[in-house]
């Protein structure tokens, strides 16, 4: 077994227990979108239950945005690999997100519309945990978008409940960085498909991202560095402000 498998189960099983993510007999929906994050993570998900003393059960579903028929088969493939039910659901989210009304900001349609859905399936389904494939630099890369763009401190929590925890995200790979998962689709043959959006690579995730590499050229501490920081918050040290005195 290489190194980067080795590094990468460990990071995995960190966040995991980190986390606190999953519970022994919980059914776990994972999103599955068709690229190597989500492909990977569902691979480590399950390769992680030979090692483990409790065990889960996964529920593949993968909706398809309306754009990427070529990839349906190849999608389907590889979920028949895993000894789980899976459902594939044809929409037409990424279609209409990108239309003449909504061409301003089609990703944000598209996947509101998208986790809507999940949610919906989750709970028909009697999973009370999604499973999403972002990376720590999906996270990293959050984190500047919202100061940059929305003014405020903030990015995806890799545990985060909803409806009164009812239904809760979790994040498996918020401490595997992308490159080392390319890696891994190279060591283990994970299939790495074309992602056929057309707002792929565009808009504001790309700036951000060809800005940080250049740092993470430099200096390959940067990466982790930035991602510590977002759990190390001096609130001391950030500007509030004072209330005038009266008289």
């Amino acid at each position: 077994m290489a190194y980067v498998q080795k590094e990468i189960r460990h990071l995995v099983g960190k966040a995991l227990h980190d986390y606190d993510m999953i519970q022994h007999g919980e059914k776990i929906l994972v999103a599955v979108s068709g690229g190597k994050d989500s492909f990977s993570l569902l691979w480590l998900l399950h390769e992680r239950l030979s090692r483990i003393p409790i065990t889960y059960s996964l529920f593949p579903v993968h909706i398809d945005l309306g754009f990427s028929e070529d990839n349906l088969d190849h999608i389907e493939s590889f979920l028949k690999t895993f000894p789980y039910s899976y459902k594939i659901e044809k929409t037409d989210y990424g279609i209409r997100a990108h239309s003449e009304e909504n061409r301003e900001n089609p990703c944000f349609l598209c996947s509101w519309l998208r986790r809507k859905r999940l949610f919906e399936l989750a709970k028909e389904n009697k999973c009370k945990k999604i499973a999403f494939g972002h990376h720590m630099d999906d996270l990293i890369e959050t984190f500047f978008i919202n100061i940059f763009y929305s003014a405020q401190i903030s990015t995806m929590l890799p545990y985060q409940e909803f409806f009164g925890g009812e239904l809760t995200v979790i994040r498996p790979l918020c401490m595997v960085p992308e490159e080392k998962l390319l890696r891994l689709c190279e060591l283990e043959r994970i299939p790495i498909l074309e992602n056929k959006c057309p707002s792929a690579g565009k808009g504001k995730r790309e700036k951000i991202r060809k800005v940080l590499q250049e740092f993470y050229r430099e200096n390959k501490k940067i990466r982790g560095n930035i991602f510590h920081a977002m759990h190390n918050v001096n609130l001391e040290y950030l500007p509030k402000k004072r209330r005038k005195r009266e008289g």
